[in-house]
C-alpha cells in the first residue's frame, strides 16, 4: 500500500517533534517510572529514557525526538507519525511541549552520614559480599552512606582523583531506588584500576562486587568497571587511559538485553584489536550467583558454569 500524502506545515511538523513523550504514552495507557531528571519507559524488557520530547535506547544507544519515537517504537511512516501525534488520543490534541534547554548542574557527592551502618548491613547481610572487599572500596572512599535517605553511594573518580560519578542503592527493605547524582559523567562511574592487562565490565556496582567476592585471590590487581547501565563509556575511557589493559570479560546480566550489549560491546572491542571474552552468570546476574552459592560449591562447578574458574588470569 503506498504511503499517503500529506502536506503538512512547517509549524505542523515542529508541533509534533515537540510532543511531550511522557504525556502522549499515558494517554495509551504506558507506565512510566521517574529516574531523576527524566522518565524510563520499558520497550519489552528493553529501557528508554525520555525527557520531555525526546528519548534514549539504553541498549541500542539510539534516540531521537517525538516524530522518530513513533515511527520506531509505533512502526509508522513519517507522515502517519506526524499526524498521529498532532492528532492525540481519540481526536484530541496532545499539547506539546518542547524540552527547556538547562544548564548542566555540577557534579556534586550527595552529603555523607557520620556511619555506615545501613549500608554495611545492606551490603554485607543483605547482598552478601565479602566484608574485605566491601571494607577495601569503603577505605578509598568509594563506598559511603548518604546522610539524607541512607543510600548506598558507589563513587567513580577520574585518573586525577576527582569525584566525577556516583550511583546510589537505595537500602532500606522496601526500597527499589537506584540511580546517578546529577552531573555525573559515565566515563567515570565505579571502577577500581588494577596494574595487570586484564578489566572486567558489569552492568551495577552490587554485579561487580559480588563477582569479585567470588574471585577474591589477587583481586586489586586487575580492573572492574561498572557502567551502571549497559554503556560502554567508562569501559573506553578506562582503555584510553591504562594502555597496559588488552583482555576484557564483559559481564553483563544473563538476560536479552544484558547478553545483547555484551555481544555488542565484544564485538566492538575485536573491531580495536582488543580481545574480548563473555562472561554470563549462571542465574540471572552475579549477585544472585554469590547469594545462591557457597564458596566452596562454586569452586566445585565446571569450567563452562563457573565464573570462578572462567576467570582465571
Amino acid at each position: 500500500m503506498p504511503t499517503k500524502y500529506i502536506n503538512f506545515t512547517d509549524e505542523q511538523k515542529q508541533r509534533a517533534r515537540q510532543t511531550d513523550l511522557c504525556e502522549f504514552l499515558r494517554l495509551r495507557g504506558e507506565t512510566l517510572k521517574r529516574s531523576g531528571s527524566e522518565y524510563e519507559w520499558l520497550d519489552g524488557s528493553q529501557k528508554v529514557t525520555i525527557r520531555g520530547n525526546l528519548w534514549f535506547h539504553q541498549y541500542d544507544r539510539e534516540g531521537g525526538d517525538a516524530i522518530d519515537f513513533v515511527r520506531r517504537f509505533y512502526d509508522k511512516t513519517y507522515p502517519e507519525a506526524v499526524e498521529l501525534l498532532l492528532e492525540g488520543s481519540g481526536g484530541a490534541p496532545i499539547a506539546s511541549a518542547s524540552v527547556e534547554v538547562k544548564p548542566k548542574k555540577p557534579f556534586e557527592l550527595p552529603a555523607r552520614n557520620d556511619n555506615m551502618r545501613r549500608v554495611y548491613a545492606y551490603l554485607l547481610t543483605k547482598r552478601g559480599l565479602d566484608r574485605d572487599v566491601v571494607y577495601a572500596f569503603a577505605r578509598k572512599q568509594m563506598i559511603y552512606e548518604s546522610a539524607k535517605y541512607h543510600n548506598a553511594v558507589f563513587v567513580g573518580f577520574d585518573r586525577e582523583g576527582i569525584p566525577r560519578h556516583a550511583n546510589m542503592r537505595g537500602t532500606g527493605s522496601e526500597s527499589s531506588f537506584k540511580g546517578n547524582a546529577d552531573g555525573s559523567e559515565p566515563e567515570y562511574s565505579f571502577h577500581w584500576n588494577g596494574k595487570s592487562q586484564y578489566l572486567c565490565l558489569f552492568e551495577a556496582p552490587i554485579d561487580m562486587l559480588s563477582f569479585i567476592s567470588m574471585n577474591k585471590e589477587n583481586w586489586q590487581k586487575h580492573s572492574y568497571a561498572a557502567a551502571c547501565s549497559v554503556s560502554d563509556r567508562v569501559l573506553f575511557q578506562l582503555l584510553k587511559d591504562d594502555p597496559n589493559i588488552t583482555d576484557v570479560f564483559v559481564c553483563m546480566d544473563n538476560d536479552e538485553p544484558g547478553q545483547r550489549a555484551a555481544k555488542r560491546i565484544a564485538e566492538k572491542l575485536g573491531e580495536e584489536g582488543i580481545k574480548a571474552s563473555i562472561l554470563v552468570p549462571k542465574h540471572k546476574d552475579w549477585n544472585e550467583d554469590l547469594l545462591y552459592l557457597s564458596q566452596d560449591e562454586c569452586e566445585k562447578r565446571s569450567e563452562v558454569e563457573s565464573p570462578c574458574q572462567a576467570f582465571q588470569p
